[in-house]
């Protein structure tokens, strides 16, 4: 029977006490980090097109409230 993450959270972890959670998420994430593994799915960043698109809209954007608001 395959058991899922979901099920070993609500039958072990969810009966730990804090500091063993602590404990137990620094030795994943330790593990983790010592295989060296690339979990950044690059599919998920932004191109530097992206980042100009952005910051082009936020500045339209903010120059359009401001320009609205000049009579404060």
């Amino acid at each position: 029977m395959s058991t899922t993450v979901q099920e070993i959270y609500n039958r072990v972890v969810c009966n730990l006490s804090p500091t063993e959670r602590l404990r137990l998420a620094t030795l994943i994430l330790n593990d983790l980090a010592q295989q060296n593994l690339s979990i950044v799915d690059q599919s998920d960043t932004w191109t530097q097109q992206d980042q100009l698109d952005v910051t082009t809209f936020s500045l339209q954007y903010a120059a359009t409230l401001f320009s609205e608001n000049k009579e404060i």
